[in-house]
């Protein structure tokens, strides 16, 4: 059926039509619901406010599994006692700073240490010794195996300190916003488990990091007996300056009863101030940083321009005489 016997066709049209306006009543359906972005934040505050639940009553709380290679991590590394020792908790902490908080984590990062080695070892004595991939004397490639247990042995850790950089500058820049939000929770008179759970409410869908571990301290606040722990565990977590700082004014006020909003307004303000003047030093050095690009890409093309169009006249006249 071609154009002209659909538009001359009542049904059609009206068929036609129709499927327009489904259609837009569709996409305006899809533009309006909205969709929840913060399901592991949610799964992360969730299973820490089951583990003060589980300390505080001192029950032990039944646990589903969930698929059979977790029982295998975990029972071998029971069965290679690799959580016995005191690096444990370091561990557990640089797993949490890079946004690796869950039970199995731990046992998983310490597998691959183990792992890691043995595989890529194994990978580059194959293709030294027995595929033949490259052609070397015996102990170079002696040294190609050890150097690759050597990148196994360092991948773990180079991964985890990457992720950890890359959550740190997220939540470097969270940190303002949610900053001003507990300044004006504070001044409408909530509490601070009420500022931090309302704060974590409304920076989830701008930055989930900085939400979750505000929301871990909100859940902490309530279950652990020492409040100021549950505030220094949330500076272990996240080494910025600013969360230090704020750390340290929300102690003080617990501690010696200073008022909240007045205590978060000062903070805020030497946060501004501090920003303020990072951003006048960063472009300070803008002059010095622009110096090399403008030599090599701003320069030659000017010269080029300027000075082109006089250097083919006087080719063109040294040609001629």
């Amino acid at each position: 059926m071609t154009l002209d016997h659909i538009l001359h066709d009542p049904d059609a049209l009206a068929a036609l039509c129709g499927a327009g306006a489904f259609a837009v009543v569709v996409l305006i359906w899809t533009a309006l619901v909205e969709t929840d972005p913060l399901p592991a934040r949610l799964k992360n505050v969730t299973e820490r406010r089951d583990e003060l639940r589980h300390e505080e009553r001192q029950k032990k709380l039944t646990r589903r599994e969930g698929l059979a290679h977790k029982d295998f991590v975990k029972n071998l590394v029971q069965k290679l006692q690799l959580e016995q020792g005191k690096q444990v908790s370091q561990i557990r902490l640089k797993l949490a700073r890079a946004g690796y908080r869950s039970r199995d984590a731990v046992m998983l990062y310490l597998l691959l240490r183990i792992a890691l080695p043995i595989g890529t070892g194994f990978v580059v004595f194959f293709l030294a010794f027995v595929a033949q991939a490259f052609s070397a004397q015996a102990s170079m490639k002696i040294l190609a195996v050890i150097g690759g247990i050597i990148a196994g042995v360092m991948l773990p850790d180079i991964f985890i300190k990457n992720q950890s950089q890359k959550r740190e500058t997220v939540l470097r820049k969270g940190i303002p916003d949610a900053l001003d939000l507990m300044v004006i929770c504070a001044e409408a008179g909530l509490s601070l488990d009420s500022a931090l759970d309302r704060v974590s409410r409304e920076i989830g869908p701008s930055c989930p990091e900085l939400a979750e571990e505000v929301g871990l301290t909100g859940v902490e606040l309530g279950f652990l007996p020492d409040r100021s722990r549950a505030l220094q565990n949330l500076a272990d977590r996240v080494p910025l300056a600013g969360v230090v700082a704020l750390v340290n004014t929300l102690i003080q006020t617990e501690k010696y009863g200073t008022p909240l909003a007045q205590s978060l307004r000062v903070l805020s303000a030497e946060m501004r101030d501090e920003r303020m003047m990072a951003a006048e030093a960063k472009a300070a050095k803008l002059p010095a940083t622009l110096t090399i690009p403008m030599i090599l890409f701003i320069l030659p093309p000017l010269f080029i321009v300027l000075l082109g169009p006089a250097i083919l006249r006087v080719m063109a006249m040294m040609h001629h005489h």
